[in-house]
């Protein structure tokens, strides 16, 4: 059974990490490990291939590899999102029409980089949208794409083209943004936040449905978005801050995805926590500050046992 994405979806969607072996190649084995964990978190949904995911270091034939591999484990339990972002369109739709006859729920793009004005970012997503059939999340991630759009393009957008069901909201500082994009008149889309969930409290208060982050932890993402869900806020927040030390830790530009793959790899999720090049190594000093944010959250946790079956 596949999932059509939706502008009703909410919850967590986890950013996937992509696995490799020590020597860098596609582990297909821990792939199938990594689903399960998340699925064992009950996430509401998976997206791979994102930028978090390594995407810009796969061959083409490797990104079809993932996907296929992603999606034959999911086999319809959740909904899947496949970033497809492409500096070329023609790519880019290829690369969607493949990911939705392997059964993905959706595609996710990001504006390419070489688009500044607001007439510009409205004619790139015209010229894919125009072509696109499939459920689409926009990802506005101004940091790494270096595109800043405006919440009133991103409203003519969300009105001009049924496609887009969903938000990936990750500009930062976004609070305003957002606020201003929940209280607009128009149709309505789905909006889940990025920026590895360190806003996450604030973004639900202001009207976000949830997040598409990678945070090693899912569990807490989802029993906050559950807490926030079920009317309390103060409870998903007083979770949030068990694991904030760890979460902002891992949140690090440049470093992040190297601390967060370590962790996976400490929990049992993929079995190696190789990087592919260009990226960063953890040193000695690395792994011992690890080391002591795990325990302290482990200790905090235990000592907030009965704080935390109060909010389950």
């Amino acid at each position: 059974m596949s999932h059509l994405l939706t502008e009703a979806a909410e919850g967590v969607y986890v950013i996937a990490a992509t696995p490799f072996t020590d020597t860098g190649a596609v582990d297909e084995e821990s792939i199938d490990r990594l689903t399960d964990f998340y699925l064992d978190k009950d996430v509401d949904g998976i997206t791979i291939l994102g930028m978090m995911g390594e995407s810009h270091k796969l061959t083409s034939e490797e990104s079809r590899r993932v996907m296929s591999r992603y999606l034959a484990r999911v086999d319809g339990r959740v909904p899947v999102v496949v970033g497809v972002s492409a500096p070329g369109t023609d790519p880019l739709l290829q690369m969607a029409g493949e990911a939705m006859d392997m059964g993905a729920a959706g595609v996710m793009v990001a504006p390419v980089n070489t688009v500044r004005t607001e007439e510009q970012i409205y004619g790139y997503f015209s010229g894919v949208l125009d072509r696109l059939d499939a459920p689409m999340v926009l990802q506005d991630y101004p940091l790494t794409t270096n595109v800043n759009i405006s919440a009133g393009t991103l409203r003519r957008l969300f009105d001009d083209y049924p496609q887009i069901v969903m938000l990936k909201h990750e500009d930062c500082p976004g609070l305003a943004k957002l606020t201003r994009l929940c209280r607009s008149e128009g149709r309505r889309v789905s909006i889940l936040v990025g920026n590895g969930g360190l806003y996450l409290p604030q973004e639900l208060r202001r009207g976000a449905n949830g997040a598409m982050t990678g945070f090693a932890y899912p569990e807490m993402l989802v029993e906050v978005c559950a807490r926030f869900r079920d009317g309390q806020p103060d409870a998903g927040e007083d979770l949030f801050d068990l694991y904030l030390p760890l979460l902002r830790h891992e949140a690090q530009p440049g470093v992040g995805i190297a601390l967060r793959k370590e962790l996976l790899c400490r929990r049992g999720a993929i079995a190696s926590a190789h990087v592919r090049a260009p990226g960063p190594k953890l040193m000695k000093d690395d792994h011992l500050e690890l080391d002591g944010l795990v325990a302290r959250l482990e200790r905090r946790l235990k000592g907030g046992r009965s704080s935390l079956r109060a909010i389950a």
